[in-house]
């Protein structure tokens, strides 16, 4: 099924609907496709949340000792004015 993005606003949840039965919509702006619905797959309905925050702390452990690098923004400007010459 293809729709304009000015059908697709106006009926979004009808399409919501109709992608959900598995049926691809695609939704085009000045007759060039930008954007497709689809029905959601099995990995996404079995989200795990905890396994989710589980991954984000390993990482936050992981960047916990780096520092942020301090740089003015004059200082990024000073060389980038340097850099134009």
């Amino acid at each position: 099924m293809v729709k304009t993005l000015r059908e697709s606003k106006a009926k979004l949840s009808e399409l919501v609907d109709t992608a959900s039965r598995g049926e691809d919509v695609l939704i085009t702006v000045r007759g060039t496709v930008k954007a497709r619905l689809t029905k959601v797959g099995a990995s996404a309905d079995s989200f795990d949340g905890r396994a989710w925050i589980g991954e984000l702390r390993t990482l936050q452990e992981a960047v916990k000792g780096r520092k942020k690098p301090k740089l003015a923004i004059e200082h990024i400007l000073a060389e980038y004015r340097a850099d134009r010459g």
